[in-house]
């Protein structure tokens, strides 16, 4: 059997401390058990963490740039899942570094609820 996903996410907000985004939960995003799939909270998380560490960069044209900021550890504590709405991520900086930086990303659900709070670290890739 062959699956096949969709993930998209918009950015709401955008400055050099905080990203706030949603992704809407679509048939794209779902596991054959029809709740969010755990990687796609994991990459949402991932995809907002990265936009706060381009920081004022532009998002147009990012890719195949050369220092793409890496993830090399993402910690992910799942607390909840939907089967549809809209899950908002909000990513901030525990340590905003020159070699190695720390970002907390918490997903929730329009009501609030929380989803999902990871911790990434990334590097600046060269």
């Amino acid at each position: 059997m062959q699956y096949k996903g969709d993930i998209t996410f918009e950015l709401v907000s955008k400055s050099n401390e905080k990203v706030v985004s949603k992704m809407p939960i679509t048939k794209g995003v779902l596991n054959p058990f029809g709740v969010v799939n755990a990687s796609a909270i994991i990459w949402f998380a991932d995809a907002t963490a990265s936009m706060l560490l381009l920081e004022t960069n532009p998002i147009e044209g990012i890719e195949g740039m050369s220092g793409f900021p890496l993830a090399i550890n993402i910690n992910t504590n799942l607390m909840g899942n939907a089967k549809s709405g809209t899950f908002i991520a909000t990513s901030t900086y525990i340590k905003k570094g020159n070699t190695v930086s720390v970002v907390n990303t918490i997903v929730k659900d329009l009501d609030g609820k929380t989803m999902a709070d990871v911790t990434s670290n990334h590097v600046v890739s060269k």
